[in-house]
């Protein structure tokens, strides 16, 4: 398993728009449709990826406890299914129910919208402003997988709770770290 680093996207950039699957509710859903007025949380992830395994409880367990504070959370995947079949769209949907994610889970078959965003590696992070600014980016905490950190999503908690209280939140934003995003070639 290679590790890659996010691209960190500039602070500030405004969230690129896009419409895609929902492969739980087997919908197209837009930003517009699901982005919060108070903050949004957009990670690329995928089914397969021990770095997002590694996380998936806890991805579970920040939506419980984010969501009902009115921050939206969506998770995309973006990889190649043709030559990862493991992340398809019937699979993220079985994924998403077996993590009990209360979250909308999308499916960019054509990869633009990971384009859009510099992603790079699964999970990649942003959160955004109630104004669609990017005010972090990075990793969503300081686990990997096998070693011994439990994952708790400290790193983006600390923007979001920073962002929810009004105070600044810090410029100290360390990249993500995991698989590649699987390209089409």
């Amino acid at each position: 398993m290679a590790a890659v680093e996010s691209k960190m996207l500039e602070l500030g950039t405004i969230a690129p728009k896009f419409e895609l699957l929902d492969t739980v509710s087997d919908k197209v859903v837009s930003f517009d449709d699901i982005k919060s007025s108070k903050a949004t949380v957009v990670m690329f992830i995928c089914n397969h990826c021990p770095f997002v395994i590694n996380i998936n409880k806890a991805l579970s367990e920040f939506g419980k406890d984010y969501i009902p504070k009115g921050i939206s959370v969506i998770a995309i995947s973006s990889n190649d299914v043709e030559n990862y079949p493991e992340d398809s769209p019937e699979k993220m949907k079985i994924n998403a129910e077996t993590q009990n994610w209360n979250f909308p889970y999308l499916y960019d078959k054509t990869q633009e919208v990971a384009k859009s965003y510099h992603a790079v590696c699964t999970p990649d992070i942003y959160l955004f402003d109630g104004n669609d600014k990017l005010v972090y980016r990075g990793q969503f905490d300081d686990s990997r997988p096998n070693n011994g950190i439990i994952p708790t999503g400290k790193d983006l908690r600390a923007a979001i709770n920073s962002l929810l209280n009004g105070t600044e939140i810090s410029n100290n934003q360390i990249p993500s770290i995991g698989c590649n995003i699987k390209w089409k070639s």
